[in-house]
Parts: structure tokens; C-alpha cells; sequence
């Protein structure tokens, strides 16, 4: 998908038209131009529109056409020419759409995008942030030849000796024949070249080789340095298709109840932070994505949580140019039992897992892996669904640790199958505790649960506020300073606490909710941000930097 770097020397890979012709298929009925990518909920009259639209344009291509959606929110149906291609859930990861021995010209592309809620939708349903509708991310057209590297991997590891890449490459046939190719695998400067590879007709072959790669410097948050990793194909001698990405040397570990990254301790300072900008949607802008990591590391962050659904590749590039740590979560928030029993529910958030991990492995700022936040853990089917999820993340990427955000609820029954566990609480906002008190009380339930033994993150904690609402006097809820005196205790509180390694602050910026939440949330927003939904910073922001940076 469109990075902040090429991805490609070799194959030939283009933006699909900016303007597309969107058609509304329910009520109201529509038909105009817009932007892709984007969301129809920008477009006045479908600021509310839940329902399905079709997105036509043309492209000019031929012979093997591979179509790269970056994220379709939330169905997604692709036709060429009027026949379908294929299909996808879930508005947060990518996938492609092959047409093969297409005849060289111009095509009609059609995208048709559906936002029902229904029974087969088990994890875009009414929720506590919003379901926006569209294509939501860049949207790519390539041209490939009868093979090409589909997948490329590239993992970190340090020995006694110094530093080594494991570099991995699926080649993907779209030929009838066996072929047979030779590959180049490169990474920070170190090349490996294997010869004679077959490929099964329609087949995928996996080609790995150990790197060793001396004089290297590790990625810091303090100092964010990449290198390149690259596949290159070539058939008869001459180079038929490439895949190139960037990765970090570094290593993440959990030693006893801490997180060693580069084997020292890590604290984490973090926000929790949706994907979504103002009037965008969750089509944010890369503008809006650079302004959001300044404005965190001013205020003293080293870390953010992609709540909670995986995040567009390019604000995780900006990530790991920039130096900001990422907990990257799957797509699955607050599912009641009923939701998590439905027949959809597993095979969707497993899908999603899986995409998570093999499209976003090699960004060097993702520390953790995350999913299921705030589900059922409190039941037998529910902990059995943490514990597939945890076996799937392990089994895609043992060099990572995974957790999951679980509810502040008596009875879970997980604590003891991730490896670090996160803990969502909020006293003094929900609840009159003290911060500590809660912590402690947690504490007790954790170790009773048998995860005693490993890190404790508090992964969501704060309080609301409606920017511009001040209540000097009372500082009754909702106002600025009633979030400011809450989040001081909160902050001081755990980043003080001996057995926390550190905290998320819900959240970074306020964020629409669905109709569905309107009567818990004024304006129709989570308002627990520290800044707007437009950035405008309310008081709190500069409080989280006096505490962050002083801490």
C-alpha cells in the first residue's frame, strides 16, 4: 500500500484515480463526485448515511492487474468490468483484487462499499467510537508479471556476536506453468542470493536467509535509525518484480514484571489514539497523522496505542521515522458474550489478527501486539477466544509479546495467558476510589488469576472534558479543570507505582461516537481527549506535559 518510501523499483505500481463517482444504492439517493480516499460522512447530506454506495471509476491496464485497497470501511464487494473480483471485511486492513490476462485498456473499477450492522458484521457494530463509511485508505493499481513477491519479512535478532536479519519472502505464481526464478534477498546493506526457486502453478513458495549485519545501530525512540530490506525476482537474468520495506534493529523482551526494550527497562508514557481527524473521518490526512506525533512528543510521549484497530501504514512509517513506540491492536472492542458467540465473530477477528501481523511486521516502533479490548474474558467461551488470539499472534510473530487491554470487572480468567497484562480503569471518573487503592486491589486479582509474574500495564485511564467548558468553582464533570485534577492523581499515581510499567491516557483527542452512545457522551463525542477533535488543546494538555516530562 502507499507508504512514505518507495515500495517498488521493478513493478510497475500506481495511484488509482483521485476522483471517483460515488451512487448512493439506499435512501437518500445520490450521485456525486469525491475524493478517494475518504469518507461519505464529509459530504453534507450523508453526515449520518449508514447504508451501502457504490465507487466507480475507470483505470488504463493489462495482462496480470493486481487492485491494493489500503481499507474499505467497512464491506467491501470489487468489480471490474462488472464481474467481481472479490471481497473483504473490516475497514482497518488491507487487500488486493487480481484480474489475470486482462486485455491492455481502460477498465471500469467499481467498489461497492455496505455499512449495515447485521449479524454477519461482528465487529463493526454500534460502539463507542464511530463506523464511517467509504474508502478509507489510499487505493493502489499495479501491473505484474506471472510471479511476484507477495510478502516480505524481515525480523531483528542480537547475538553475543552483533546484529542479524532473518529475512523471509512468499513469491506468489499467477502462472499455469511451474517457473523457476532466482532471488535476491537484501537487508541493511547484506545480500543473500538463492538460485533456482520453483514455483508451483498458482502456487507461493517461501525463500529465508540469516543475514549477518555488522556495524549497524539499533532503533531508540531517542534515535530512530531504519534500514532497508528488499526482495528482488529475477527470470532468465533479467529482474521481473521487487518488494522493498525499512526495519529497525532492536529487541523487545519481558524479563519478570518488566518490558526490556534494547535490554533496558521501558516506561511507558502513552495515549490511547483513534484514527480520526475532524471532519476526515477516520480517512485522516498525512498531515493530520504528523501533527498528532508532534504534538504526543511534546507533551512528553513515547508511546501510543492504536485503539482499537490496526492503523494506516503510513502513520506507522511516520512512527518509525519519528520515534514513537506503538501498541498496534486488532479490531474487536467492548463484545459483550452475545456478540463474541456469534458465527462471525471468531473467523472475524481472527482475519484480522492475521492481516495486522503479516502487513505491518516490520515497522520497528510496534513493541506489542494487542486485541480483544474489553471482551467477555470474565467467561469460559470468552477466555477460550482470548487464548486463540493470543496462540495466532504468538504463532505469526514470536519476537513481539502480546496483551490485551481487559476490562476493571471481577472473574477474568486470562491474566495468566498473555504476556503482559493491561488493565483499563478509570476511579474518580466512573467511580469514587483512589487511584492507588484501585491499582492495588487489581493487583491482588492479577496475581490470584496467576499473572502475578508479568508486567502490568494500565492501558486506559482519564477522564472527560468538553473543550471551552470551565468550571473554576465547582469543577463539576465535563469541565476542564475537573479533568485536570483527576488526571494529576491518575498520572502521579501509576507512573509512580512499583509493580506498573507504565500508561496509556484515554484518550489523545476527542472522537465521535455512534447514535447509538448519544445519551452517555455529550455532543455525540468521546470527550476524554486532552485535545479537540480538531486539536485545539484544552487544559489538560498541558498538564499531561508537566507530568510526562517531570516523571
Amino acid at each position: 500500500m502507499p507508504r512514505l518510501f518507495p515500495t517498488h523499483h521493478i513493478r510497475k505500481s500506481d495511484p488509482a484515480p483521485a476522483l471517483w463517482t460515488l451512487t448512493t444504492l439506499d435512501a437518500p439517493a445520490l450521485t456525486m463526485k469525491t475524493l478517494v480516499p475518504s469518507v461519505w460522512e464529509m459530504i453534507p447530506a450523508l453526515h449520518n448515511y449508514r447504508g451501502r454506495a457504490m465507487y466507480e471509476t475507470e483505470i488504463t491496464c493489462g495482462g496480470n492487474v493486481r487492485i491494493c485497497f489500503g481499507g474499505v470501511s467497512f464491506r467491501a464487494r470489487v468489480l471490474l468490468d462488472g464481474a467481481e473480483l472479490g471481497s473483504h471485511y473490516n475497514a482497518f486492513t488491507a487487500f488486493d483484487a487480481i484480474a489475470t490476462g486482462l486485455a491492455y485498456g481502460v477498465h471500469k473499477l467499481q467498489v461497492e462499499v455496505d455499512t449495515r450492522y447485521g449479524e454477519d458484521s461482528a465487529l463493526h457494530i454500534p460502539n463507542d467510537y464511530y463506523n464511517y463509511g467509504g474508502i478509507n485508505r489510499p487505493v493502489l493499481v499495479e501491473q505484474l508479471s506471472d510471479a511476484y513477491v507477495k510478502q516480505l519479512h524481515v525480523t531483528p535478532i542480537h547475538t553475543d556476536d552483533g546484529w542479524q536479519a532473518r529475512v523471509e519472502a512468499i513469491l506468489c505464481s499467477l502462472s499455469d506453468h511451474d517457473l523457476v526464478c532466482d532471488v535476491r534477498l537484501e537487508a541493511a546493506g547484506m545480500m543473500a542470493c538463492v538460485k533456482d526457486v520453483a514455483i508451483a502453478p498458482r502456487g507461493e513458495t517461501v525463500v529465508t536467509r540469516l543475514l549477518d549485519c555488522p556495524d549497524v545501530q539499533p532503533w531508540e525512540v531517542e534515535a530512530p535509525v531504519l534500514y532497508d530490506v528488499a526482495a528482488v525476482m529475477e527470470a532468465a537474468g533479467e529482474p521481473v518484480d521487487d518488494l522493498l520495506d525499512r526495519f529497525g534493529f532492536r529487541t523487545v523482551e519481558v524479563k519478570g514484571k518488566d518490558i526490556l526494550f534494547n535490554r533496558k527497562k521501558l516506561v511507558i508514557k502513552g495515549f490511547n489514539r483513534h484514527e480520526e481527524y475532524g471532519p476526515f473521518g477516520c480517512a485522516a490526512p498525512v498531515e493530520s497523522m504528523v501533527h498528532d506525533i508532534l504534538l504526543m512528543k511534546d507533551m512528553g510521549a513515547n508511546a501510543v496505542r492504536t485503539c482499537h484497530y490496526p492503523n494506516d501504514p503510513r502513520f506507522l512509517d511516520l512512527c518509525d521515522a519519528m520515534g514513537l513506540l506503538v501498541w498496534e491492536e486488532s479490531h474487536a472492542r467492548g463484545l459483550e458474550l452475545p456478540v463474541m458467540q456469534r458465527e462471525a465473530f471468531m473467523p472475524q477477528n481472527l482475519a484480522c489478527t492475521r492481516e495486522m501481523v503479516q502487513q505491518h511486521y516490520n515497522h520497528p516502533a510496534i513493541f506489542i501486539w494487542g486485541c480483544l479490548n474489553e471482551c467477555a474474558d470474565d467467561t469460559d467461551y470468552g477466555a477460550d477466544c482470548y487464548r486463540q488470539t493470543y496462540r495466532l499472534l504468538d504463532a505469526l510473530d514470536a519476537s513481539r509479546p502480546m496483551t490485551a487491554a481487559l476490562l476493571d470487572r471481577p472473574g477474568g480468567k486470562v491474566f495468566g495467558d498473555s504476556d503482559v497484562v493491561s488493565i483499563n480503569i478509570y476511579p474518580r471518573w466512573y467511580f469514587e476510589s483512589s487511584v492507588t487503592d484501585c491499582i492495588d486491589k487489581k493487583r491482588r486479582e492479577i496475581i490470584a488469576g496467576g499473572g502475578g509474574d508479568k508486567p502490568l500495564i494500565i492501558s486506559e485511564i482519564g477522564a472527560g472534558a468538553v473543550y471551552g467548558y470551565h468550571d473554576p468553582i465547582g469543577e463539576g464533570k465535563w469541565s476542564e479543570e475537573r479533568q485536570c485534577t483527576i488526571l494529576r492523581e491518575q498520572i502521579t499515581a501509576v507512573l509512580s507505582h512499583p509493580d506498573c510499567s507504565g500508561i496509556f491516557i484515554w484518550q489523545f483527542a476527542d472522537v465521535r461516537v455512534d447514535e447509538e452512545w448519544a445519551m452517555k457522551r455529550p455532543r455525540t463525542f468521546n470527550n476524554k481527549g486532552v485535545v479537540n477533535e480538531y486539536r485545539q488543546p484544552k487544559m489538560a494538555y498541558a498538564l499531561v506535559k508537566e507530568l510526562f516530562r517531570s516523571l
